[in-house]
Formats: structure tokens, sequence, C-alpha cells
């Protein structure tokens, strides 16, 4: 079979939810002890699907802010029955409450530790994206899942949007045609910001277990609550945050795995304030049928780029922009042929779409079988992202060896794929 023969296959066949056996079939009545571990914002808004959805009782939540604690116990009491206990360590949950799924929507840096360490106890876990923060958390991660049976979901809900499924399907039906590039952005508008001075930490939160195997450095208003993605030590920026979901839309659509060099300039040349990330970021990636393209800039919002969010693939047939609030459309390279269009379905207030995930999530449990967005596909979204700022701290170009997982021959780099972890934590193996 001819490579390009074998990827249509292949591609084709991962439109469908994956059927491959994990667990044993569970057939149970009673409802799965659910715990969530991060109640902030979006924690909420996936713990919210999951009680509507059914099929779990909240046995508890766990934060280090408990400001955010008294927040989701309030949404919680107007939408179920559940009263959770409340923790402010997610050692102390795991060990007396022993849930059977278990939410990660902790800040990046606290990802791994936390997933594993439910994973261990017997739990399923629902992780957000990006799984980790260095590229050997999530190898760690993946291997986890595997040895110990368990399901886990990855927070990338654009898998599950009918208007993204229905454009991967249009995008591998050949119509576009040769596919030689994909350019993916996001760009919001913002400014130089302003210099905010550190202070105590609030009463409520214990500001050194936020911080947890990360550094510790001074309490900011500007890191928590929401911040801290622009902040190295905790997260890896725009790219690290959003790019993650138009990484997925790439390798979704192509089914290779993994670019083979990556390029990145980035730098700060508008932002004045306390965050560290790059304002302005350009990748390039590698692959070995295409070159895929990141940018974004965190200033300079205008009318002339109304679409500021998606993925452009360009093809011998025409431009497919892939996109969020505004669904998909395909501009022909025939003049004479008619735009096509879908509009997106999405879930208000938020836009998204955390039920279907969810619902694919329950299912996999109860059939045993991979999730829509298993483990290992969330790792080598997070991966692209990942070497995209390791090209940038190191500021050169990188070789990737997608199957080993290492950069090749190159030591400054690799030792970059992991970092020392703080006082009493260990980083996962």
């Amino acid at each position: 079979m001819h490579r390009r023969d074998f990827l249509k296959a292949t591609a084709q066949a991962g439109l469908t939810y994956s059927a491959l056996p994990l667990l044993p079939s569970l057939k149970r009545t009673a409802a799965y002890k659910l715990a969530l571990i991060g109640s902030g914002w979006w924690g909420t808004n996936i713990l919210r699907a999951a009680l509507q959805h059914g099929g779990c009782k909240l046995v508890a939540l766990c934060d280090v802010d408990q400001r955010q604690l008294a927040a989701a116990q309030k949404e919680i009491n107007s939408l179920t029955s559940d009263r959770p206990k409340t923790y402010t360590d997610y050692r102390e949950l795991l060990h007396k409450e022993k849930p059977e799924i278990v939410i990660v929507a902790t800040p990046d840096h606290w990802h791994p530790l936390i997933a594993i360490a439910a994973m261990q106890q017997g739990a399923h876990v629902y992780v957000e994206k990006p799984i980790c923060h260095t590229i050997n958390e999530g190898k760690a991660m993946v291997k986890a899942a595997r040895r110990y049976n368990r399901v886990v979901q990855v927070g990338t809900h654009r898998r599950v949007s009918p208007h993204n499924r229905s454009g991967i399907e249009f995008l591998r039906s050949g119509k576009l045609g040769k596919i030689g590039m994909v350019r993916s952005f996001v760009h919001y508008g913002g400014g130089a910001g302003k210099l905010v001075p550190d202070e105590a930490p609030p009463a409520e939160l214990n500001w050194d277990m936020w911080c947890g195997p990360a550094p510790l450095r001074a309490y900011n208003p500007s890191i928590h609550p929401k911040g801290f993605r622009q902040f190295l030590d905790y997260a890896n920026g725009q790219l690290g945050d959003w790019g993650i979901h138009w990484m997925d839309q790439v390798l979704w659509w192509t089914e290779e795995k993994y670019p083979r060099r990556i390029f990145s300039s980035a730098d700060r040349f508008i932002r004045k304030d306390n965050t560290d990330a790059p304002d302005t970021q350009n990748v390039i990636f590698e692959f070995e049928s295409f070159t895929a393209t990141w940018e974004h800039r965190l200033y300079a919002a205008n009318e002339a780029e109304r679409t500021n969010v998606g993925c452009y693939f360009y093809g011998t047939e025409g431009t497919f922009h892939m996109g969020w609030l505004d669904g998909w459309t395909f501009y022909p390279a025939n003049k004479n042929s008619a735009i096509l269009h879908e509009a997106p379905k999405l879930h208000k207030p938020d836009d998204q779409n955390i039920p279907e995930l969810w619902e694919d999530f329950m299912q996999s449990i109860q059939q045993g079988r991979l999730p829509v967005c298993d483990i290992a596909i969330g790792q080598r979204s997070t991966n692209m992202s990942l070497l995209g700022m390791i090209s940038y701290k190191l500021g050169r170009s990188i070789e990737w060896d997608g199957e080993k997982e290492v950069i090749k021959n190159d030591e400054a780099a690799n030792k970059l794929l992991q970092r020392k972890y703080r006082g009493e934590w260990e980083y996962p193996s």
C-alpha cells in the first residue's frame, strides 16, 4: 500500500470513536462516586455537565482556594441533592473518599501528579488540557493510564463539536484537494498592561500548595485566579493554552502523529506587566507531507481580521477555515463554485461542547473502550505546543523523534523535556 493510501485509510478509520478493548464491561445501576479537583470556573463547567448527565454521585470537592470551593458549592446546591465533602489536599480526598471518577481541572502544572494519583487509587479521569507542563510528564500519564487500565479523557471538546467533526470529514473527503499547509492562529486584543505589586496571599488560599511542584514565587493577584497561563512557571502561554486545541485539529485531520522539525520565533514586544510568556509567537511545524504554522499576538485586535481563532487549511481545490464561534467555511478555488458553510452548535454561556465529551467519557467506561479524546491523543497534541515552547526557549530549531519521544542529537534540548520539582514532590516516571 502506498503511504498516501495508508494515511487516507487510517484517517477515515479515525473518524469513528475508538472501539479498542481497554476495560471489562461495567454494567451497574449504582452511580459512580465522583470528585472534582480544582473547583474554579472551568472545573465547575465540567462538573455541571457531569451532574446534568446523571450516573454519578458527587462525593467530594477539592481546591486550595476556599473561595472557589464556596462558589462551587453554591452552584452545586442548585443542581443536585448531593452534599459533597470538601478538601484542600487532593491526597486526603483520594485516600478517604476513594472516588471512581475524578475531574482534574487545576492549573496546568498540577495535572500530571493529580491525574496519576487518581489512576493509582483506581479512578477513571477527565483531565483538562494541556495534560502537562513538560513533555515527560505526559509520557508518565499515558504509561499510568495503560498500567492501571483506566479511562482517561482529555478536555479537548472540539473533538465532539458537530461542526468540527463534519469539518474533518470534509477535509478527509478530498474535496479540498492536496493540502500542503495549515495555518493555526489565535489573535486577541490587549496592550502593554501594568505591573501589579506582590502581596500577601488571601487567607483562604494555600499559596504554597497552589504552587506545589512548581517554583514558589511571591503571590500576585495577576497569577491567581485565572491569570496563571501567562506565567511560564505554571503554564506555557497562549501556545500552551489555546494552541493545543488547534494543534489537535491538525493532528486529527492528518493522522501523522507528530512533526519532524519545529522552529519558533517569539518575544515580548508589547507587554510590560507581570507576565513572562511571549506576547508574540510564530511556530513552524514540518511534517512529512505538509507544513503547519502557529501564530498569536496578545494585542492589536482589529476589524480587518474578524476571524481571530482557528485553522486555515490550504489545498489545491481551495481554502478551508475551521473556526470556533463561526463554524467552518470552504472557499473554493473555482470562483464559479459556491462557498460552503456550517454553523456551530455550542452550549452557552461558554460556547463549548463539554456535555457531548462527558457522554463519550461515560460510555467509554461502560463499554470498555478508549474515549474519543484518549490521553495518548491529548499527549500528542500537548507535545506540539510544548515543542514549540522548547524551540522558543532555545532560540533555534529542534528535530523531534516522535517514536522515541526525544529531541534528536540535542542534549541541551532534551534537558527541557522535564524539570526539577520543588520540595517533597517527585517528578513522575
